[in-house]
């Protein structure tokens, strides 16, 4: 592996603590078009239930599974509204309730002040759903304009696992795969690193006790070199991937 001297992070559960919060804003949503839209669903969906199926997909990812999965109608200006509108729901909640991940603060101001990696945020979720996050946290001032969206920043919308925002990042900071650590909580993120030639670090630490074990399994499996339950064992993995141990 050649020098690291680039790491791309996930935000939702990797940088801060989103999930939850943003998934139950859109299980409101979603309930309220397959009501309008007269979706037979076997019962409503919840944050829970949601994060289930699609953590790591943003929302345009989610309806259109949806849509395959019960066949209803919708347009693509449908799709932008309800996108646009779940965006507002979302970071409303954000706002009032966020955090940042345990730990993950004092290791992003300790590599700021070293300078050896450059730094930047690589979502799945709308570009203002991730600006307006890590500026609730103060974690803004790490990134600069180094954050990139899935669903704003390409020319064609998409999601994770889809590698398109990896090689987007990559090509946009002018970094080769091998320079890069990327570190995701989600099987979908996982797979879209990996599928860019860049080495993940799974990170675990926001699933609850009985999930843990479950999905170390899940991202090795989806391409994982390293699975960690904290962020304070980051610095000692970094120092192991630039040995070559991983």
């Amino acid at each position: 592996m050649g020098k690291v001297n680039t790491i791309l992070f996930d935000c939702d559960n990797t940088l801060v603590l989103s999930e939850e919060l943003a998934f139950e804003g859109c299980a409101d949503l979603i309930n309220q078009i397959a009501a309008s839209k007269n979706v037979p669903l076997e019962k409503a969906f919840t944050g829970e239930s949601l994060i289930v199926e699609f953590v790591g997909q943003n929302f345009r990812g989610m309806m259109r599974s949806l849509q395959e999965r019960y066949g209803f109608p919708l347009t693509e200006e449908e799709l932008d509204t309800y996108v646009k509108k779940e965006e507002d729901v979302v970071i409303a909640k954000l706002q009032e309730k966020l955090s940042p991940c345990p730990n993950v603060d004092g290791v992003l101001e300790r590599l700021a002040a070293e300078g050896k990696y450059e730094l930047a945020v690589v979502s799945s979720s709308a570009l203002r759903r991730v600006k307006a996050s890590i500026e609730k946290v103060g974690q803004d001032k790490y990134f600069g304009d180094r954050v990139f969206s899935a669903a704003t920043s390409l020319e064609k919308p998409t999601s994770k696992p889809d590698p398109a925002i990896y090689l987007h990042a990559l090509k946009v900071l002018g970094k080769k795969a091998e320079e890069c650590v990327a570190v995701e909580d989600s099987k979908s993120g996982t797979l879209s690193a990996a599928r860019a030639g860049i080495k993940v670090i799974g990170y675990v630490g926001p699933y609850k006790a009985a999930e843990r074990l479950k999905m170390e399994k899940v991202l090795a499996q989806a391409g994982a070199s390293i699975i960690m339950h904290d962020w304070s064992q980051f610095e000692e993995y970094m120092v192991a991937i630039e040995k070559g141990d991983y």
